[in-house]
C-alpha cells in the first residue's frame, strides 16, 4: 500500500491542525493504521493507532486527551485531528498501515507500510 500525508504547516501553540493520509494500491480495510512522529535529533515516537473496523483506538501518552484519529475506509483515508497543540509536538509526522487488522501494542515494529511523513512546526 501507497500513503500520503498532508496537513502539516505552522500553528501557534494552542492550535489546531488535521493532518490526512491517502491510501493507495493493496486493500486498506483490513489494516491497523497508525501515526508516528519525529522530532529532530530524537527517534521517531507512536503517535495513535485505529484498527481496521474504526473501532479500537490507541494513543501514546503525551497526546492522549488532545489528538484524535479516525478513519473513513469509503475513502481509504485515515486522520488525525490534532487540538491544543504544544511546541513539543513539532515534529515530522508519518502514517503508516500495519500488516495486520489488529494492533497489539508493538509500536512501529507492527507497520510495514509507511508515507513520506508531512512536517507539523507549533510556534510557542
Amino acid at each position: 500500500v501507497q500513503l500520503q500525508a498532508s496537513g502539516g504547516g505552522l500553528v501557534q501553540a494552542g492550535g489546531s491542525l488535521r493532518l490526512s493520509c491517502a491510501a493507495s494500491g493493496r486493500t486498506f480495510s483490513p489494516k491497523t493504521m497508525g501515526w508516528f512522529r519525529q522530532a529532530p535529533g530524537k527517534e521517531r515516537d507512536f503517535v495513535a493507532a485505529i484498527n481496521w473496523s474504526g473501532g479500537s483506538t490507541y494513543y501514546g501518552d503525551s497526546v492522549k486527551g488532545r489528538f484524535t484519529v479516525s478513519r473513513d475506509n469509503a475513502k481509504s483515508t485515515v486522520y488525525l485531528q490534532m487540538n491544543s497543540l504544544k511546541s513539543e509536538d513539532t515534529a515530522v509526522y508519518y502514517c503508516a498501515a500495519s500488516t495486520g487488522p489488529n494492533y497489539f501494542g508493538g509500536g512501529s515494529s507492527e507497520f510495514g507500510s509507511w508515507g513520506q511523513g508531512t512536517l507539523v512546526t507549533v510556534s510557542s
